[in-house]
């Protein structure tokens, strides 16, 4: 190998390991974002059951899960992000024999992998979009029915649902790596 291509090969490994690592961080970011958000969850609906007669405090809920929800979805694609530009572009570089790096493609061929996806997305909706649409919907059956708050509701109810389905979008749940 020469000096130009051994070069190359370093700073694509150097790459790898800073791939890998920004991976790793966002990897523990994005899980704990579940953490942070049935917190802050759990925070709204205490204070909305504190002040009885008072459900519109439910409509705090919709926007704090859309935002951890929109920032729990960019970091899980950024990983998936990674890991695509580490297969198709860096490990083919670094080993054009495919030998190396099979971990890589390995853990995304496995027969249980669509389920997985599937059932990861219906736990994604779950946490961010089922608990912000049901907060609206208690809203709507108890009231107060100040205009400025129905109107609040309903764009927030167009949020969550754009959530949702951007949610549905990354899902990734094809069959093939």
């Amino acid at each position: 190998m020469s000096d130009p291509d051994l070069t190359v090969a370093r700073l694509l490994l150097a790459e790898y390991e800073r791939l890998k690592d920004e991976q790793k961080t966002r990897i523990g970011f994005r899980d704990n974002l579940i953490y942070v958000t049935l917190a802050s969850m759990a925070a709204v609906i205490t204070a909305s059951l504190a002040a009885k007669g008072h459900a519109n405090l439910l409509l705090l809920l919709p926007p704090v899960s859309t935002v951890l929800g929109w920032t729990y979805l960019v970091n899980d694609e950024k990983v998936s992000a990674i890991g695509r530009y580490i297969r198709e572009r860096v490990a083919p570089e670094l080993d054009p024999t495919g030998k190396a790096f099979g971990w890589e493609t390995a853990h995304r061929s496995d027969s249980r992998r669509r389920p997985r996806k599937v059932i990861q997305m219906i736990v994604d909706l779950g946490t961010f979009c089922l608990p912000a649409v049901a907060a609206i919907v208690v809203y709507w059956v108890n009231g107060p029915y100040d205009w400025p708050f129905m109107v609040v509701s309903f764009v927030e109810l167009a949020v969550v649902l754009g959530l949702a389905i951007e949610v549905v979008r990354y899902a990734d749940v094809r069959l093939r790596t």
